[in-house]
Parts: C-alpha cells; sequence; structure tokens
C-alpha cells in the first residue's frame, strides 16, 4: 500500500481485514482522482466509505452514525 498518502496508510494499520477490505476501494479511487479525501462513516451495522468534495485530497474525516 506504499502509493496511499501517509494519512491513508495510518488510517489502515491495525484494523481488521474486513474493514480495511471495505474501504481500500475507496481511497485507492481517491488516489487514483487526486482531487477529494474520504468520508467514512461509521455505525453498529455498517461501515460506509466515499470520497467526498469538501474534504481535501490525502485526508480522512470519520464520522459515527
Amino acid at each position: 500500500m506504499s502509493e496511499l498518502p501517509v494519512a491513508y496508510a495510518e488510517y489502515l494499520k491495525g484494523r481488521s481485514s474486513d474493514f480495511i477490505a471495505t474501504v481500500l476501494p475507496v481511497l485507492l479511487q481517491s488516489v487514483a482522482e487526486k482531487t477529494h479525501g474520504v468520508h467514512i462513516v461509521l455505525n453498529s451495522h455498517v461501515i460506509q466509505a466515499q470520497t467526498d468534495p469538501e474534504i481535501p485530497f490525502g485526508e480522512i474525516f470519520e464520522s459515527v452514525d
């Protein structure tokens, strides 16, 4: 995962393989586009991740729903 920005790689450290499998495609999309960061929404049943034009590229915003 050396192609990921430092903040993305740090965010994934220590996460479960299921969590990584859920968010990694969106992180890679962000890297490919290099225009938006990623918003990750956590709740008790689902993890949602999407690129977000309000978040600068290379940054992650996490919220709890």
